[in-house]
């Protein structure tokens, strides 16, 4: 009774648009899945809360912007700025590749974008070098260089860096369950029924029902 239940609540949320039935057979719309991926990139838990899944958007928010905001905590200071971690530069020699992961979390990384567009036009940095890119150089002076940077924070640039570039790819993951759904496993009771019907035996019987007849 409960599989016939679900397969009807499956194939009236057909005619409802993009969805899926969660464990508790409860239809959840998806609704626009292109603008809840947008959303969700946007700002991490953004686009589950657009789905009217609260739950999951609370937890996707804190867990995800918590890590971000913690690893732009650990790669900065007052007098160097805050957030040094997260930059946006492909110059050479300051090939930044984290910030292809750290733009995973949408918004909160933008900032960079701005500053790096205000190096390469020769201004100076907004906001106390807030996600500023390095100066290029080995002179000290401010900006700070890399290498400077490297220097006075130790270990923390690179735990800053690492953290905040495993906040963007974890939202990756939240992007693609806000546009698709989640995965749910396959219920045991459905895995026997189609092994039942697969299998020899269930031909068996229709086939041995038929030979009195032909005799």
């Amino acid at each position: 009774m409960g599989e016939r239940a679900r397969s009807l609540t499956q194939a009236a949320a057909g005619r409802r648009g993009p969805g899926f039935v969660d464990e508790e057979g409860r239809w959840v719309s998806l609704k626009d899945p292109w603008i809840a991926a947008f959303l969700a990139w946007l700002l991490p838990g953004l686009g589950h809360w657009y789905q009217g899944r609260q739950a999951k958007a609370i937890l996707f928010f804190v867990c995800i912007m918590g890590l971000f905001i913690y690893g732009c905590y650990l790669g900065g200071n007052r007098e160097l700025g805050y957030a040094r971690v997260v930059y946006a530069s492909f110059r050479p020699g300051d090939m930044r590749l984290y910030y292809l992961c750290q733009i995973g979390v949408g918004l909160p990384a933008m900032p960079a974008l701005i500053q790096a567009a205000r190096v390469r036009q020769n201004k100076p940095p907004l906001w106390n070098n807030f996600m500023a890119p390095p100066r290029l150089g080995t002179d000290d002076g401010n900006p700070p260089t890399l290498s400077r940077l490297c220097y006075e924070l130790h270990a923390y640039f690179d735990l800053g860096s690492l953290y905040t570039a495993i906040a963007g790819l974890l939202n990756i993951l939240v992007i693609f369950d806000a546009f698709g759904g989640p995965l749910f496993p396959e219920s045991p009771a459905r895995k026997e029924q189609e092994a039942a019907q697969d299998s020899p035996s269930s031909v068996a019987p229709a086939e041995a029902s038929e030979t009195p007849g032909a005799k």
